[in-house]
């Protein structure tokens, strides 16, 4: 009898596990009949709180429907289990394109979430109309060398030795790292390279109502994630030039950065500009790495003329 309990309980059990409803947030706006953009955001351990708070509601107004969602374990779509894996992330985003009954999409794919994205449209390049690159990272390792480079020469200029022994630390560290990559965001943040030189005003305003907003307020972030990224994740500093220059003879490429955004360098992003060509390519004046807030008006008319 007590082994037919035990057994009734391990059944229960597997059924409530099994029947959980999928842990993922997503929200869409506009109508659905009008084509489609799916916004993907940066990480690992970002949101869309941010895209969605200013942006996702007026590209809608646009005539599209656009759709945000938070990738498994991050921001809002809270969950134990998640691995933080490309192919986790990559079998969610087709989940999103189940949900909402959509058979080819446009992406919007920012920061990390390019190379989400990019791995994607690789996988599934029927379901993608367009793919956008937003500020998005696409060769890695040549970022970071970007960044400590640039901060080396500040540094040097300003006779701070003490950064500068903490730079030649960075470099010692193993380059496939979750603390080697964080260390290498810290002090292009410490330098600014995340904001845009002089907020306009609109900037201000978008970014100030954003904090006070519900959306600010659920700017949840989990700390966990690069560090099980970088745990599980064998590709975790890749370079996607080369799928990006075989991808774009089978959907649309397009690729809009900020001129301040600091992390991206010069032959960085003239080699976006030699794969997506020229007239798919923009780069927005005192704009850093969020032009959908830095340069909202000159954002959205961008990706409304590309799409249409």
């Amino acid at each position: 009898m007590k082994k037919t309990y035990l057994f009734l309980f391990y059944i229960l059990t597997s059924l409530t596990i099994n029947a959980q409803p999928n842990p993922i947030y997503s929200k869409s706006y506009g109508q659905s009949e009008n084509p489609a953009i799916i916004f993907i955001h940066g990480g690992p351990r970002g949101n869309s709180t941010l895209f969605e708070g200013t942006t996702a509601e007026k590209l809608a107004e646009k005539g599209f429907y656009v759709i945000v969602y938070d990738r498994r374990g991050e921001g809002r779509s809270i969950d134990t289990r998640a691995t933080f894996t490309f192919q986790e992330a990559i079998n969610d985003l087709n989940h999103i394109y189940q949900k909402y009954n959509i058979k080819k999409a446009n992406m919007i794919a920012h920061s990390f979430g390019g190379l989400v994205g990019t791995l994607f449209t690789e996988q599934n390049p029927e379901k993608v109309k367009s793919l956008i690159l937003a500020g998005a990272l696409f060769s890695q390792q040549e970022t970071y060398d970007h960044i400590l480079g640039t901060t080396k020469k500040i540094y040097s200029a300003q006779k701070d030795h003490l950064m500068l022994s903490e730079i030649a630390e960075i470099e010692k560290l193993p380059k496939n790292s979750a603390e080697y990559r964080q260390q290498c965001y810290e002090i292009a943040s410490k330098n600014n390279y995340f904001k845009m030189p002089f907020p306009t005003k609109e900037a201000n305003q978008l970014r100030d109502n954003y904090e006070q907003s519900a959306f600010g307020k659920n700017n949840i972030r989990n700390d966990n994630a690069p560090i099980l990224f970088y745990q599980n994740e064998s590709k975790n500093n890749i370079d996607t030039k080369p799928i990006l220059k075989n991808l774009k003879k089978q959907v649309k490429l397009f690729a809009i950065y900020g001129q301040q955004d600091q992390i991206f360098s010069k032959k960085q992003l003239n080699d976006m500009r030699k794969i997506v060509k020229k007239q798919n390519f923009k780069v927005i004046d005192n704009c850093s790495h969020y032009p959908f807030v830095d340069q909202q008006t000159e954002f959205i008319n961008t990706i409304a003329k590309w799409i249409k």
